[in-house]
């Protein structure tokens, strides 16, 4: 049988969805119906800016939740515009009908101030995950409308009556179910609030009749209409003694006498209606900026710096992203990045709006333009959450480059704690990547900052110098007079350049060797060869460096990076071509001491005369042995290292010379330790036989002496 017709959901079916999946966390229903007051206060005054309704002068738009443990009840009050009977059976009988879109296309011309934070009409039903019983007390702004009871415990059946509330607004009182009594505990409900509503755009004030009054005693000239004055209190002015100019004590006036009085204690609002990221970056100081991130994320040393978001076109986002302090070596890198929406908290880090990198950074972000679902807990999949993504992408890489540009000292400054954040981004983030690739920063071993182009003009400058060197020992060896024997007589001006001649100034290498140091303590040594020949290394010692060599040599291919120790090949006298037996000897010596058969061994002439051995090993080799090693591989793979003896140095000297020695064993397995200890900490094992070594070692020698 073939019958058409259309499907009907009825309240039967919604509530208990309503009740235990809509909603991932149970207190979300507080943020609610405090959004619900909300939208009500806003509604007003654009009716009120719109020439609609005419607002008293003294109205102060607010937001009362009452918290009565004793009846377990919990009361949401505003004095917005209220609803009408027919509009209470429209809005509220009527599950997900919502008057906010209308309102706001109706109004949208009108008065564009405020926003309207409610989109679907569900947010009210969440008072019965925790409610046996919902009461609504409603009047509307409307001249004659008869104000509206009406109740439901949750069931398909409600009941609606003429009420009794005599000002224009609503309150919204709740039962609370077993379950749920925490939330009749004033402290918890704040606790409630300061998570979702710390900033939402009314003043929300909370309190509980039950509660214990407190007082507060304050000067006369300082009381407001709306204070409750308990006691007048007239306070005696204070004297001191004082001695006069004649030497006799004089009685000075230390604090005059004042009317004073006892009130109780005004309200506090729980919220601030302001928050910073809502105001214009020319109107906030750096002390407001401060106090804002020590505010919101109990973080009090300094952030390093900020990045204060203001669009209002193609989409409207406010926000503040803040770089915070983080000693890399004690704590986790992962930050905290809060979504607002119109003011009113979503979540924590929101992968579709916030970039995978930016989540190691704290801060706030407010777009109202986003495309929530029904439950305004995570993101529908709109390509909208991209565009957003990229934007903010896009201005902190702006900020970045334009502080390096016009702000390099403070940018040097700051370097070395924003340094994983940027090369982080870099590692996941293709076009940050290009937008950032020539600020990246390279510290180098002597304290100074240059970038990867920068270092290239120093290796340019040093490759030039060589290549004037090398022309210079040309000419003394009489190869250039050679030459200039060889031409015809008159034709050494007149003679055509290359056409490419006048490029000389642009010649450089075909490719750069940047020299880095992974560990400025276990490669020390090799630091300081390099300074004493005034050589460039840069500092490359955090976790990401790794893979971040890997992106630069990709994305520069005519730069190449090697590790400080990986080749010392210009750090070679030239008579160690003469070295080349010895190394042969050598390396059947130490293969046999050491039970090594792969050991290779190079004796050679070291500048530094005091050091005895380094191990080298190829960069690419280095690598491979990194990799498996992250992967849990290292047996899998062991890379090739080379032994080098320092020819000059007197103990090598002693080897040399004496291989038949009874003792030469133990000095070849010292220097073969003093090498690794250059490169790469000893195994506990290791360490032991070195120290028992080094102690045997000085004793042989003391008895020598003897």
């Amino acid at each position: 049988m073939r019958k058409n017709g259309s499907l009907s959901i009825n309240s039967e079916n919604i509530f208990p969805i309503i009740k235990k999946w809509m909603y991932s966390d149970r207190d979300i229903f507080i943020r609610e119906l405090i959004s619900n007051c909300c939208d009500a206060i806003t509604k007003i005054r654009k009716l009120d800016a719109a020439g609609e309704f005419d607002l008293p002068d003294d109205y102060k738009p607010k937001i009362n939740v009452i918290v009565n443990d004793k009846e377990k009840t919990l009361k949401f009050i505003d004095n917005g515009l209220g609803m009408t009977a027919d509009e209470v059976s429209e809005y509220i009988n009527q599950i997900a009908f919502s008057g906010a879109a209308s309102f706001m296309e109706k109004y949208k011309d009108k008065a564009d101030e405020d926003q309207i934070i409610g989109h679907f009409g569900l947010g009210f039903y969440s008072a019965f995950m925790v409610s046996d019983i919902v009461h609504i007390d409603t009047k509307s702004f409307i001249p004659d409308a008869e104000p509206v009871h009406w109740e439901c415990d949750g069931s398909t059946e409600f009941m609606m009556d003429t009420g009794n509330r005599t000002e224009m607004g609503t309150e919204i009182t709740l039962f609370l179910n077993e379950d749920s009594l925490e939330f009749a505990n004033e402290y918890r409900v704040k606790e409630v609030i300061e998570k979702y509503c710390s900033f939402m755009p009314y003043e929300i004030y909370v309190s509980n009749p039950n509660a214990e009054v407190k007082y507060d005693t304050i000067d006369e000239e300082d009381l407001k209409d709306d204070d409750q004055v308990v006691e007048h209190i007239h306070v005696d002015a204070v004297y001191e003694d004082v001695e006069g100019e004649n030497g006799e004590k004089e009685k000075k006036l230390k604090t005059p006498a004042k009317e004073t009085v006892k009130i109780v204690r005004r309200p506090v609002p729980e919220n601030d209606t302001a928050p910073l990221w809502t105001k214009h970056p020319n109107d906030c100081t750096d002390e407001d900026y401060k106090a804002f991130y020590r505010k919101v994320f109990k973080d009090y040393r300094e952030p390093l710096f900020w990045i204060h978001l203001n669009m209002d076109y193609p989409f409207n986002i406010k926000g503040i992203l803040y770089f915070p302090q983080i000693d890399l070596k004690y704590e986790s890198i992962e930050g905290v990045i809060k979504l607002y929406n119109n003011q009113v908290f979503i979540a924590d880090n929101i992968k579709e709006v916030i970039p995978q990198y930016l989540l190691l950074l704290k801060g706030v972000i407010d777009c109202p333009d986003l495309p929530l679902n029904v439950s305004r807990s995570a993101l529908q999949n709109d390509g909208f959450a991209q565009k957003i993504s990229d934007y903010i992408s896009k201005k902190v890489a702006d900020k970045l480059s334009g502080m390096c540009k016009t702000d390099r000292e403070n940018y040097e400054k700051y370097w070395d704690g924003i340094d994983p954040f940027i090369k982080y981004g870099c590692l996941k983030d293709e076009k940050f990547c290009e937008r950032m690739m020539d600020y990246i920063l390279y510290k180098d071993i002597e304290d100074e900052y240059q970038t990867l182009s920068e270092l290239k003009e120093i290796e340019k400058g040093n490759w030039k110098a060589r290549k004037m060197e090398e022309e210079d020992a040309k000419a003394a060896e009489g190869e250039a007079s050679k030459d200039e024997e060889a031409k015809p007589a008159g034709t050494e001006d007149t003679e055509e350049k290359p056409a490419d001649e006048d490029k000389t100034e642009e010649e450089g290498p075909d490719s750069y060797v940047i020299y880095y140091v992974s560990d400025m303590q276990q490669q020390g040594q090799y630091v300081n060869m390099f300074k004493e020949q005034g050589k460039e290394a840069v500092i490359l010692s955090g976790e990401i460096d790794a893979g971040y060599i890997g992106l630069v040599e990709r994305k520069h291919t005519d730069v190449r990076f090697e590790r400080i120790d990986a080749d010392i090949a210009e750090d070679i006298r030239s008579d160690d071509d003469n070295r080349r037996e010895e190394s042969k000897a050598m390396t059947s010596l130490f293969k046999k001491v050491l039970g090594k058969e792969e050991q290779e061994v190079q004796v050679r002439n070291l500048k530094n005369d005091s050091i005895a051995s380094v191990m080298t090993m190829l960069e690419r080799e280095r690598r491979l042995s990194d990799s498996m090693k992250r992967f849990g591989r290292a047996d899998m793979y062991k890379p090739n290292m080379t032994l080098v003896l320092n020819g000059r140095n007197p103990m090598v000297q002693y080897v040399l010379e004496h291989k038949d020695d009874k003792d030469i064993g133990l000095y070849c397995e010292q220097l073969y330790d003093l090498a690794l200890l250059a490169s790469q900490p000893l195994t506990a094992e290791q360490m032991t036989k070195f120290i028992a070594r080094s102690n045997e070692i000085m004793l042989k020698a003391a008895n020598k002496e003897q």
